[in-house]
């Protein structure tokens, strides 16, 4: 499943080139409770039909309704970018179903040139990562290489969002677990790969829209070139196969290391990485391990959830309180029974 915003921008160039007006919204800021990220986008056709969103459903309304003929309205408007701001009072915020206190500024870009989506597009489908500079007072909009995926910014004039490929997870191991959270990272928007030498395991995999990666998993991840955009997760369960393919994975920039084990085979598996690989406990405060946010789950299909969950708040750089850290949340669990205990 493609990301959102890929498909946003995707879904505006082609309808601008079949001819199609276009209005393209970003949220550019937010104060208080927001439904949506600042650099979250919708493309709106003029006829009403809406790809991706800003909000929670009302604010789309009332810009399907201000700028397109879907319900008589006077249909899509032309010239320089707008920025517009909903939920100011707290009856806008009712109105608009904003939560209590949230305020959201869009940028409105009416018929975005197709020929820079297009050129955006293609650099984004050649993997590179691209950095976009929109002036709203003059509608300029340029495309330049990024190295690095900057934060989006808005300072009333230029807006600047650095846009690359998908987030990416590979997987290392190709068991029922794996089949879980490849279907989940998938339905987030995340490329995925999956590798596991072993053909008993390969050769049942079940999830379409994965890529498979044959050869052994350090060489994998090496090939792999985890970057700011990627995950690497081993849930072979075999020391072999994981060990070295999280050791290729620590010496990369990848946002998220994970490892599926116990309390004691994680913490059997930090001791393997120093002793035998020179490993130390700085280098190794980047690996996850037990993985997963604690929600008392048993069978793969909930052990898939907490991974995911925990990957998730990663990539939105949100830090987890310890009452979900596995380890803490087990032990808190085995103290409390140890009291009860007569």
């Amino acid at each position: 499943m493609e990301s959102i915003d890929l498909l946003v921008l995707r879904t505006a160039r082609d309808w601008l080139a079949s001819g199609e007006r276009v209005l393209l919204a970003t949220v550019a800021r937010t104060w208080g409770s927001s439904p949506r990220p600042v650099g979250s986008m919708m493309a709106l056709r003029s006829d009403g039909r809406v790809v991706g969103s800003v909000s929670g459903g009302c604010i789309e309304d009332d810009l399907i309704h201000r700028y397109t003929t879907a319900y008589g309205g006077p249909g899509m408007q032309t010239g320089l970018p707008e920025v517009v701001r909903y939920g100011v009072s707290a009856e806008d915020a009712h109105r608009f179903g904003l939560p209590c206190g949230g305020t959201l500024q869009l940028i409105l870009e009416f018929e975005p040139s197709a020929a820079h989506l297009a050129q955006l597009l293609a650099g984004l489908d050649s993997g590179s990562l691209i950095r976009r500079e929109l002036d709203v007072r003059s509608g300029a909009a340029t495309l330049t290489a990024s190295a690095t995926p900057d934060q989006f910014s808005f300072d009333g004039q230029r807006m600047l969002s650095t846009l690359g490929p998908g987030y990416r997870v590979l997987l290392i191991g190709a068991g029922a677990l794996a089949e879980y959270l490849a279907t989940m990272a998938l339905f987030n928007g995340f490329t995925v790969s999956v590798c596991d030498p072993r053909p008993e395991y390969m050769g049942g995999w079940s999830v379409d829209g994965v890529v498979k990666l044959a050869g052994m998993p350090d060489d994998v991840v090496r090939a792999f070139a985890p970057d700011l955009r990627s995950a690497v997760v081993a849930l072979s369960h075999d020391p072999k196969l994981d060990d070295l393919a999280l050791l290729e994975a620590l010496h990369s920039p990848a946002f998220y290391i994970g490892a599926i084990g116990s309390r004691r085979n994680s913490q059997l598996r930090r001791e393997r990485l120093m002793e035998h690989f020179g490993e130390t406990e700085a280098s190794l405060q980047r690996l996850h391990g037990p993985i997963g946010i604690y929600i008392g789950s048993k069978t793969p299909a909930e052990i898939a959830v907490s991974v995911m969950a925990e990957i998730l708040a990663a990539k939105n750089d949100v830090s987890l309180p310890g009452a979900v850290n596995v380890t803490k949340a087990k032990l808190a669990r085995e103290a409390e029974a140890c009291l009860h205990t007569p």
